[in-house]
């Protein structure tokens, strides 16, 4: 498997990474994932102190396979708290649970809102902890993953505190876009989180996507829009089982630039967006925020587009029903909220009637409740 620079951590890491929060339903299947990732060739294991028994399972996994520690390396999540005690107890558990005695990278999870980032830098809080876990060899690179603003994104990383993002950036949803091009300027790794699951329920397609991606899958097409692109070193795949790892790991060699059979497919893409959506195309330009009910509008907006364009309903309900159920891992009411103030319209550069396309979004989306895998 192709190998990429881990940005300023310099650490060499497998094109894709194996994320374990999927992977927990009993212990013999987490070993045999784990197990057979590693025989794959990847040589970067993700885990959280909040993703249920996964650290458990990890550390011992990797006990019971012999895998040599320093052949892996090993990543965690901790959750951002303005309680250096908290912090400093978090690591050692997470050692303890990892039979590990360094991290190699860990990684702020969720650093979500303005207040968890004045809580990550403030020089005498949870960063002293981790400053000192590092200075002891605890704990090797430091960085952070985000759900939150775009805004909020890119002012993380202005802080230069931290060494690798990881994002979420797909071809369905390219509204990061200005924190790759940030990250890479400030020489920070880049982990593409979820892109199967987030990026779209890629390995579930429905049909008139996958017609529009042939000869190639829609989840084959969205690694290769994401490997082909050089500033992104690793991406994730969530295997709940060894067998949901075949399917990625056969293109993780091609990290090539896109072919022009491959451009023909995104160009044919984006002509079905615009075709289908006519004058009710949003843009994403993000000029409609703020709403004073607090809808996340060109979120809303973006679930629509793909739900007429590529009868992407699936996952527009999945990711629609996480709306006032996730806190801030997915902010943001639901259309129905909307008051018909007025306050979008004028800001609107495509002149959408904003108020309408969240009553039709809500109708065509509401079916179901979101609800995220791992616990607050």
């Amino acid at each position: 498997m192709l190998h990429r620079r881990f940005g300023k951590t310099k650490l060499n890491l497998s094109v894709f990474s194996l994320g374990t929060m999927r992977c927990l339903d009993n212990y013999q299947t987490y070993c045999e994932t784990i197990e057979t990732a590693i025989a794959l060739g990847i040589n970067h294991l993700e885990t959280a102190q909040s993703y249920g028994q996964s650290e458990v399972y990890l550390g011992r996994a990797l006990q019971d396979l012999g895998i040599p520690r320093q052949e892996i390396y090993l990543t965690t999540k901790l959750t951002p708290t303005p309680n250096p005690q908290e912090m400093n107890s978090w690591l050692e558990e997470s050692l303890a649970r990892l039979q590990t005695d360094y991290l190699d990278c860990l990684a702020i999870h969720g650093i979500n809102t303005w207040e968890h980032l004045e809580w990550v830098t403030n020089p005498d809080g949870c960063l002293a902890v981790i400053n000192n876990a590092m200075a002891q060899g605890k704990v090797r690179h430091l960085g952070f993953s985000t759900h939150g603003s775009l805004e909020l994104i890119l002012a993380a990383i202005q802080t230069d505190i931290f060494e690798f993002i990881n994002l979420h950036y797909y071809y369905f949803f390219q509204r990061n876009y200005p924190a790759i091009a940030l990250a890479t300027q400030k020489d920070l790794g880049i982990f593409i989180i979820s892109p199967g699951d987030k990026g779209g329920k890629l390995y579930t397609s429905p049909e008139k996507l996958r017609e529009l991606c042939a000869p190639m899958t829609p989840l084959e097409l969205t690694y290769r829009f994401l490997l082909s692109d050089r500033r992104i070193t690793t991406l994730s795949v969530g295997a709940a089982n060894p067998t949901e790892l075949i399917i990625p790991l056969q293109i993780a060699d091609a990290a090539h630039p896109l072919t022009i059979e491959e451009q023909g497919i995104f160009t044919q893409l984006e002509q079905q967006l615009t075709t289908s959506l006519g004058t009710d195309l949003c843009r994403q330009c993000d000029r409609c925020l703020p709403c004073p009910e607090q809808i996340n509008i060109p979120e809303i907006l973006r679930l629509r587009n793909l739900t007429i364009a590529y009868e992407m309903e699936d996952y527009g309900q999945y990711r629609y029903g996480m709306l006032e159920n996730a806190g801030h891992w997915f902010p943001g009411t639901k259309g129905n909220r909307c008051t018909d103030c007025g306050d979008c319209l004028p800001r609107c550069p495509e002149q959408l009637p904003i108020p309408a396309l969240l009553r039709d979004t809500h109708q065509r989306l509401k079916g179901k409740q979101g609800r995220r895998l791992w616990a607050e």
